[in-house]
């Protein structure tokens, strides 16, 4: 804790958010519990993100031209880099406990890539089809991320700050989560008892069994396990039941696709899985760079950069931190540019961005220690190396992956629209941009693709060939149309700053005349934000 002269330079607001959450959480964002409870802290902290983190290598692989194998290298790799780039941003990045992985804002733009290469490109096998898109989506991931970075460094996101308010984060990432709402029941109906099952479960663990708490041997105590791992228990229970009525015969009889959305033998990805693999930069073959995948990605890397603005704020809320200032904030995009152009190099099929679902993690468990994210994210970075792991969740039946979806996504959503508690909720204004913004990112991007699939090519057609593939891209996905909609409408009709929620981003370190004054020279603010071994302190010396 910061004493009493780092104190009173912070403002009152800062102060009493961090004095609110340590009467609730168990632990803060500098406390550093034992060593053996911080592992099993981290370990469980990236079982609750497991869903999320192997949904999008799900829903952009196959898409792709991957097979199984393919899909199951993808989840390893995409669990090694979200290891990866967490320590750096909880070293010298953000430095608050937030994990770092793939962003659902990416999924649209990687979908448009590779409809587009299926369409005006023959190759004489999936894998070389796969291997092609592969290449030219981690090209676009590196460009879009090199561009976030230079608005890192060059401080432009100050200014823009001003410009993104939570109505615009609230549009955004809840778009994330309903423009996906082809991939969850379709996929259920396909083999509704073990889909309707998985949802149920998961529904039963984290809503209505949350309070249940399981008592510990000798006396530990008790451990509310429903709460922890809602997600987990009910991929195991559902996956168990599933292999319980394919080895007892119940889809020998089966039509194909019944089978493959049913079936837990239908790929023998999990046996022919080695137990180590190491991935690497450019484990997919040469890189391809294009001025038209960056600008398409582009339009995933501008969400996602949004996206995480807003989880800035609410995890410092939570975890006990002071508002972060503004230098820590281009610091923290700076680096989450340059960890998308390391994803892809790995090719992740993702960018990255700081995971909203954490933040969720946080208030569940009441644990907001950098210290446990950081041991959490060592071991991402060795299930990542475990090749049966990735093969694990790859062999996954359709229906039970489509019924994770129909929860994960519809949180997502939701985690979005509460942005909304920092604006005026009840503002004609407010309610009329958001709602025409979510409506117009879903509807504009459906007609872009309906017309793709029916004439062959998107409905912007100039003698430019780049120009079009770049912007029938963009309206085909739905967070940058919301993103888009949301600056142009909210920057342009008259509002105060409390009614746009704009004083949640003005926040800034102030000295005791209430003047803006350099954070790095209180020792709380240099303790939560600080580089390792004083080095912002010596830096700006």
């Amino acid at each position: 804790m910061h004493g009493a002269s780092s104190a009173k330079h912070m403002p009152s607001h800062m102060a009493s958010s961090e004095q609110t959450e340590n009467n609730t959480m168990r632990y803060t964002i500098l406390d550093h519990p034992p060593w053996w409870e911080a592992i099993a802290l981290g370990f469980q902290t990236y079982l609750t993100l497991l869903g999320s983190t192997v949904l999008i290598p799900f829903i952009c692989v196959p898409p792709m031209g991957g097979s199984p194998t393919d899909l199951a290298n993808v989840i390893c790799t995409i669990f090694f880099v979200s290891g990866i780039i967490t320590l750096l941003q909880t070293f010298i990045g953000d430095r608050l406990p937030i994990v770092q992985g793939g962003s659902f804002a990416y999924i649209s733009p990687v979908l448009a890539i590779a409809a587009q290469i299926k369409a005006t490109h023959t190759f004489a096998s999936e894998q070389e089809r796969f291997l092609f898109t592969m290449r030219e989506v981690q090209g676009g991931i590196i460009g879009s991320g090199l561009i976030v970075m230079v608005i890192g460094l060059t401080g432009v996101i100050r200014p823009v700050l001003r410009a993104i308010s939570p109505i615009t984060v609230a549009a955004n990432i809840a778009v994330l989560g309903l423009a996906l709402y082809a991939v969850g029941f379709p996929g259920v109906a396909g083999c509704p008892q073990l889909g309707l099952m998985q949802i149920g479960w998961v529904i039963l663990f984290s809503q209505y069994l949350k309070g249940v708490a399981i008592p510990l041997p000798r006396g530990l105590g008790k451990l509310r396990v429903f709460e922890l791992f809602p997600v987990l228990l009910g991929i195991l229970l559902s996956w168990f039941i599933a292999w319980l009525l394919t080895i007892s015969g119940n889809y020998n009889s089966a039509a194909p696709e019944v089978q493959a959305a049913c079936r837990t033998d239908q790929s023998s990805v999990l046996y022919n899985s080695p137990w180590f693999r190491f991935p690497y930069p450019g484990q997919w073959g040469p890189i391809n760079i294009s001025w038209g995948s960056t600008l398409t990605m582009l339009a995933g890397a501008l969400p996602a950069m949004v996206e995480s603005l807003g989880d800035y704020f609410a995890a410092a809320d939570i975890a006990g931190a002071p508002v972060p200032p503004p230098g820590v904030i281009s610091r923290a995009i700076a680096l989450q540019g340059a960890t998308c152009a390391l994803a892809g190099a790995w090719g992740t099929t993702s960018g990255t961005t700081a995971y909203n679902e954490n933040i969720g993690a946080m208030q569940i468990t009441r644990v907001g220690s950098r210290r446990v994210i950081q041991l959490g994210a060592v071991c991402a970075v060795i299930m990542g190396l475990i090749g049966k792991f990735g093969g694990l969740f790859a062999s996954m039946p359709n229906a039970m992956v489509s019924g994770l979806f129909c929860v994960m996504f519809g949180c997502i959503c939701a985690v979005g629209l509460a942005q909304m508690q920092f604006a005026d909720q009840r503002s004609n204004r407010n309610i009329f941009i958001l709602g025409f913004s979510l409506y117009m990112g879903l509807s504009i991007p459906y007609y872009f693709g309906d017309f793709t699939t029916k004439n062959g090519s998107g409905p912007i057609q100039s003698s430019s060939l780049i120009f079009n593939n770049i912007f029938n891209s963009i309206f085909h996905t739905p967070a940058a149309v919301a993103l888009l909609l949301t600056l142009f409408l909210d920057n342009t009709i008259p509002g105060s700053d409390q009614e746009r929620g704009l004083h949640v981003w003005r926040t800034l370190v102030l000295d005791a005349e209430g003047k803006q004054t350099d954070w790095w020279e209180d020792d709380h603010l240099n303790r939560v934000y600080g580089l390792p071994f004083n080095g912002t302190r010596l830096y700006q010396r």
